[in-house]
């Protein structure tokens, strides 16, 4: 594979952003496998963003012949106060983590934040020295990463070491590509202005589109890209990997789509960003009445389609739906669940959200 394809493969969807294309065309000219990161925290059950979107763009880059590792960080995820601010509770979430990913994602290296630290021992004379580079007023604008607000005057000092934190993992595990999700981009700007200053590398960054959630967009609250995506805490908002077949299709018969809308649409950015990157067409079946059967095998076409009204919302939702059920069943059926560990991450899930 050539470098332009390698190329090629890290900007096709859910990719929004390369930070900067002309420094990853150079590192894949100099480094025909270079590192990669990205880092989850542990908290409520995996879901088509979290997971499945996420997985397929992770496998790209192993495609492209990039050394992918899966950060699970459960010191973050009790920074962040999730699961009841129980280790305990994290360790064995973290595990379910570990299964899915190795399910979804085979060849990436899976790592678990508090393993890694302990076999680190210059990480936190390091985290030190990061955090002498950042000013309080800094570290309080990269909370937003966290899904909290940057002006909260109730944020422990505990919250302030997450990004700090967050940035040296991506120098201890010497990553040359980070990468997350759009909600967290403040968080690769603060590594490219610090690491620079320290002398350190600087990664090229990657940040993927986060898949919107099922229900009609409200006002933002001020938390970026919070309200927006498909959220574990709502269970009305997600595809969760632990749906049934049914579920999965009421809840994107039940979900919004405006007729000719293609700003904010829930089910065109799943058709684009999951079926299309798991299937190369996505047939829609229905009456000659209504057009008879069409098939896509490109998202502008279908988008165009829905957008000029030729392409009726419960017909793409009832296609979308029988393709998610497609995708997640098998993996569904390999994921081992306990009912306990359903249960831990349900009551927990409560108690976070009532935070």
């Amino acid at each position: 594979m050539d470098i332009t394809e390698k190329v090629e493969l890290v900007e096709k969807p859910p990719t929004e952003e390369v930070v900067t294309k002309e420094e990853l065309l150079e590192l894949f000219k100099t480094n025909s496998s270079p590192k990669h990161y990205i880092g989850l925290e542990i908290s409520g059950f995996l879901h088509l963003g979290s997971l499945i979107s996420t997985g397929i763009k992770i496998n790209d880059f192993i495609t492209a012949g990039v050394k992918c590792t899966v950060f699970l960080a459960d010191w973050h995820t009790l920074l962040n106060e999730k699961l009841g601010g129980s280790f305990e509770n994290i360790r064995m979430v973290s595990k379910y983590y570990e299964d899915a990913f190795r399910i979804v994602c085979p060849d990436a290296n899976i790592v678990l934040g508090s393993d890694h630290y302990s076999s680190e021992k210059e990480y936190w004379g390091e985290l030190v020295q990061i955090a002498k580079h950042i000013s309080l007023k800094r570290a309080m604008r990269t909370l937003t990463i966290m899904g909290r607000k940057d002006d909260d005057e109730k944020t422990d000092l505990a919250k302030l070491i997450y990004p700090i934190m967050q940035a040296n993992d991506i120098h201890s595990l010497g990553v040359d590509i980070m990468h997350a999700g759009m909600d967290q981009r403040k968080i690769h700007m603060l590594v490219r202005d610090v690491f620079p200053k320290m002398k350190w590398d600087v990664p090229v960054a990657v940040h993927h589109k986060l898949l919107p959630g099922l229900i009609k967009p409200s006002p933002s609250d001020g938390v970026d890209s919070e309200v927006a995506k498909m959220s574990k805490s709502d269970p009305n908002a997600g595809i969760f990997i632990h749906n049934s077949d049914d579920e999965i299709r009421t809840k994107i018969k039940k979900s919004f789509c405006e007729e000719g809308s293609t700003n904010n649409n829930p089910i065109l950015e799943i058709a684009k960003n999951i079926v299309l990157r798991k299937f190369d067409t996505i047939d829609i079946e229905r009456s000659e009445k209504f057009g008879g059967n069409v098939s896509y095998d490109k998202f502008e076409s279908l988008e165009s389609d829905f957008s000029q009204k030729k392409l009726h919302p419960t017909d793409l939702k009832q296609s979308v739906g029988e393709y998610l059920v497609k995708i997640i069943s098998p993996i569904r059926d390999k994921l081992n669940l306990s009912d306990d560990l359903s249960d831990l991450i349900k009551n927990n899930m409560i108690f976070d959200k009532r935070k």
